[in-house]
């Protein structure tokens, strides 16, 4: 009779053992200033901070546009990074596909995956004349 309480026991705990990181992961807050700028083919580049668990964590940002990009824009992000157990789950590569164009100042809103699961919800303020059609890549690392 006291075998089978062991056995649930021990399936509880395999169960709870085996459940996916991403039932551990939490949010943060993020800050990036991107520049953003080409001629036909473009290339962005910036920094920011990521804050984790009341941590402030520096952090670089670069990638290239391949389509129609003209011009050159400064966007100053903000927002969230969701789906992170540690600070390095936000650095990787990030892809998106868009159209757009700003002349003077505008707002940006976009929501990017990389693929370590971090969602990165992000809304800002665009400054520039850029004018794009493109596939865009944005690589985050860790300073």
């Amino acid at each position: 009779m006291t075998f089978w309480p062991r056995i649930w026991r021990v399936l509880v705990l395999a169960i709870g053992v085996s459940l996916p990181s991403i039932a551990l992961a939490d949010d943060g807050f993020i800050r990036l200033t991107v520049i953003k700028g080409g001629w036909f083919i473009g290339a962005n580049g910036g920094s920011g901070v990521l804050i984790f668990h009341g941590r402030r964590y520096p952090l670089s940002v670069g990638g290239i546009d391949a389509g129609l990009v003209f011009g050159v824009s400064k966007t100053e992000f903000h927002g969230r990074v969701r789906h992170i157990t540690f600070p390095s789950d936000v650095a990787g590569v990030y892809g998106a596909g868009g159209a757009g164009a700003a002349l003077g100042v505008g707002a940006r809103v976009i929501a990017l995956t990389n693929d370590k699961g971090a969602i990165l919800e992000l809304q800002g303020r665009q400054i520039g004349l850029i004018a794009n059609l493109d596939l865009s890549g944005l690589v985050i690392s860790l300073r």
